[in-house]
């Protein structure tokens, strides 16, 4: 590779780089303009066009999240005037571009002027909106918050590009015909749709700390992004209890992503990790966000919510400093006060897990053979899992090999699979 090629290639990663920092504040800038999320979008794409081809020629600018904006607001001006967007509503809003470009005497000056916490937060509402489907809320944030192209979508939920490109444009088509607001909710609708925004962000870290399907059990792309996403979430609302309870959660959680699988990208589970493998920073980062979780819910006297409560559970865990040391009985009531507040039968499943290591095996197979005819879990691999656990642990090997053997057949990671026939296989080899 000559000089010259490698220098290209090294702007290009910059330029990647600043647009994955920039884009979503950008898009979130002319959405509020524009009122139009798809629109927004398709000008932010044309400014790093244009970057692409200016950069590695002029330079990169001092501030060039501000540069992509007011590039950006000249693409939109010159749609307007060339009749491409010639309504009434649209012409005000050239109108508007062109008097707030004239008063800024630098690109500079515009970024410090903008409301960029407030658009960015309209825009976290608008793209996590519940009009549209859980599966196009993930797709359309990673793609207008994360800067994530949609070929990189498609390969972290291993799913066809052409599919998710669909979501992405049916997402944006569907918020202008219901003629969702750009603006952050009140009162009553604003803890309904922020808890719409929490579900996606943690969707997202799900997706990359256990993934659903392939050959990897994690994707730590996804559980950095969604980290991102949640830290973002909590400087923009601060008093929010729950937003410091999912970021606690979720920093507790990757703290675990070194210590879960081996060389072999084989899953170690919990209570077999090396906890000297464990984050101690973002372990530190999780218990400072949910001490402040707490603080808030305290004020306000108010029940913790659920991110939090399996925030304190996770900080349970991350506390021991060997898997001897776990208070489970603490985590137990933790699961119980959950189950309460926000009843699942995923949560008893856990809850029967936290029973066995405090009550023994028997107590918590009781608690998880209440779940069996849960139509929900009918194909929830995990819940053969921890039956299978518990049987083994109680000597009852053969029924633990059947029930290790369904697992296997429900999961689609195949990590998982091969985990689940070797406990099967144990199974046999102990007690068949």
């Amino acid at each position: 590779m000559s000089t010259h090629d490698s220098s290209d290639a090294s702007i290009n990663r910059r330029i990647d780089a600043i647009w994955r920092m920039e884009s979503a504040r950008v898009i979130a800038t002319l959405a509020r303009m524009l009122r139009d999320v798809g629109l927004a979008e398709d000008l932010a794409q044309d400014a790093l066009v244009a970057a692409l081809e200016k950069w590695p020629v002029d330079g990169i600018p001092d501030n060039p999240g501000a540069w992509l904006t007011t590039t950006a607001r000249r693409r939109a001006i010159d749609r307007i005037r060339h009749g491409q967007m010639a309504e009434l509503k649209h012409l005000q809003i050239a109108h508007e571009l062109e008097h707030e470009l004239e008063e800024r005497h630098d690109a500079e000056q515009a970024s410090l002027d903008d409301p960029i916490g407030d658009d960015l937060l309209r825009l976290v509402f608008v793209a996590c909106h519940p009009v549209l489907s859980r599966e196009a809320r993930v797709a359309l944030t990673l793609r207008l918050l994360g800067g994530l192209t949609t070929a990189e979508i498609a390969r972290a939920f291993l799913a066809a590009e052409p599919t998710i490109a669909q979501r992405i444009v049916r997402a944006k088509r569907n918020l202008n015909e219901a003629e969702v607001a750009f603006e952050v909710p009140r009162g009553k609708e604003l803890a309904e749709r922020l808890a719409s925004v929490l579900e996606v962000i943690y969707l997202i870290f799900n997706e990359g700390y256990s993934a659903t399907a392939g050959d990897d059990l994690i994707r730590p792309a996804l559980c950095e992004e969604a980290l991102r996403l949640g830290r973002i979430l909590a400087g923009l609302m601060p008093a929010e209890d729950e937003v410091h309870g999912l970021v606690a959660l979720m920093e507790i959680q990757a703290s675990r992503s070194h210590a879960r699988i081996d060389a072999d990208g084989e899953p170690i589970l919990l209570l077999e990790q090396d906890r000297s493998r464990w984050d101690r920073l973002l372990i530190r980062r999780g218990l400072a966000a949910l001490d402040q979780s707490e603080r808030i819910a305290t004020a306000r006297n108010i029940e913790p919510g659920p991110y939090a409560l399996q925030a304190a559970i996770a900080a349970c865990h991350a506390r021991a400093l060997a898997a001897g040391d776990t208070d489970w009985a603490a985590i137990s009531a933790l699961y119980a006060q959950l189950a309460r507040l926000a009843p699942s039968p995923v949560v008893e499943l856990n809850r029967a897990v936290a029973i066995a290591m405090h009550a023994g095996p028997a107590a918590g197979l009781d608690h998880a053979d209440t779940l069996v005819g849960e139509p929900s879990l009918k194909h929830y691999h995990l819940l053969p899992t921890v039956r299978g656990d518990l049987l083994f642990r109680l000597g009852r090997h053969d029924e633990a090999r059947d029930e290790f053997e369904r697992a296997a057949e429900m999961t689609r990671n195949a990590r998982e699979r091969a985990l689940l026939l070797a406990r099967a296989a144990q199974c046999g080899d102990d007690g068949g």
